[in-house]
């Protein structure tokens, strides 16, 4: 038997509004809409998932997305365009991402190699 990653799934209070911030930032289209759970298309073979919670995200969630971009500074422009925000940048040789977080706070990466 094995195992393959599939979807990450984020938690939200409002899975319609952020699903259109990552379908968005993503490029993709909604795979199915079931009010509270609302699946992206894959992108690059893992599909992002939206699910209705009702309690709030407390402190720094505990996986999250790493993006990578040809172009960093201009997909972290275009993202924030959408609704996200800047939180840090980072560096080491070779390598620099952005962290990010959408619409409702969920922190993101978003990496190019240099």
């Amino acid at each position: 038997m094995a195992l393959r990653a599939e979807t990450v799934t984020i938690d939200c209070a409002d899975p319609r509004a952020l699903a259109e911030f990552w379908r968005q930032a993503l490029d993709v289209e909604v795979d199915a809409d079931f009010g509270e759970y609302i699946r992206l298309k894959a992108s690059g073979g893992t599909r992002v998932a939206l699910q209705q919670v009702p309690e709030p995200r407390v402190g720094k969630n505990r996986v999250h997305l790493d993006l990578e971009a040809d172009d960093r500074a201009a997909e972290v422009a275009r993202l924030v365009a959408l609704g996200a925000t800047v939180v840090t940048d980072h560096a080491v040789p070779g390598w620099s991402w952005t962290i990010m977080a959408d619409p409702e706070g969920t922190v993101f990466c978003v990496g190019a190699g240099e």
